[in-house]
């Protein structure tokens, strides 16, 4: 039996606080809103209770934003990929932000099994002067469980819409990609975060944006397989190879942590399901 999840966010600005409306089909679903930073800046956790998708399985979420709402979206555990007889798993996301709109995506990771078949999609449409960050953080097999990812393949797309695009395959059996030196260098962790304009930044704000999360990485273990960039005038974008989740997550946190106050004029928080 595979499962089809729909599930549609709404956000909207109503004078000083950001609502959050919501319909789903199937088993995703929206566990809660919080309001720990005020009534501006909804935080939104999501829960798929099934824990995972096998071949056929389909997950597809839109969230919108309305002119000027603030929010956070994240999960309450990390996304699996398990082993597939063939067909394909699909996670597929599109956040749409209208003008002056402000957005965190913040999911926990995705841990792909030996064997998946997995397409993991991100697509982002932002209007003048919204705003996007968030992080795409992916695990291949389980290396602390003795699990390696021996086969399977997983796609990947992360794309800011007329801008920033990446796509592409991790294989198992791709050995050159996964342990060669100008590939993963037998890491099994990749992590990537982001920060996007629909106007685009001056040349002030995102060198700001660059040098900040630079710092933060030439203070982190992971200094020497993390770097940032810039690849185009609307996106920062900081990327990380580790051998396990938990430093990479900790090293896209201490950006973020960075990024919040001096871009956005917000307090560094977390969200308090990631505390649990």
């Amino acid at each position: 039996m595979t499962w089809a999840a729909r599930l549609r966010l709404d956000l909207q600005r109503s004078g000083p606080r950001t609502t959050v409306r919501f319909a789903h089909e199937g088993p995703l679903r929206m566990l809660q809103s919080l309001y720990p930073e005020g009534p501006a800046i909804a935080h939104t956790v999501l829960v798929h209770p099934p824990g995972g998708l096998v071949g056929g399985d389909e997950i597809d979420l839109q969230v919108h934003l309305g002119p000027g709402a603030q929010g956070l979206v994240t999960t309450a555990g990390a996304s699996r990929f398990y082993r597939s007889d063939g067909a394909v798993a699909a996670q597929r996301t599109r956040l749409v932000l209208e003008a002056d709109a402000r957005m965190e995506w913040l999911p926990l990771e995705a841990l792909c099994y030996s064997g998946c078949h997995a397409d993991n999609h991100l697509r982002m449409e932002l209007a003048p002067g919204a705003e996007v960050m968030g992080w795409d953080i992916v695990a291949l097999g389980l290396p602390a469980a003795g699990r390696p990812f021996e086969q399977g393949w997983l796609r990947q797309h992360l794309e800011v819409a007329g801008g920033w695009l990446e796509r592409g395959t991790l294989d198992a059996a791709d050995r050159r990609l996964l342990d060669g030196p100008l590939g993963l260098a037998g890491r099994r962790c990749l992590a990537t975060l982001f920060l996007a304009g629909g106007s685009g930044f001056d040349r002030d704000r995102r060198e700001r944006a660059l040098g900040l999360a630079r710092e933060v990485i030439d203070g982190h273990a992971l200094r020497d397989s993390a770097g940032a960039t810039l690849p185009d005038r609307a996106t920062v974008v900081v990327r990380v190879l580790a051998p396990l989740v938990e430093p990479a997550r900790q090293l896209l946190q201490a950006v973020r942590d960075a990024w919040r106050p001096a871009l956005w004029g917000q307090a560094a928080s977390q969200p308090r399901t990631w505390a649990l």
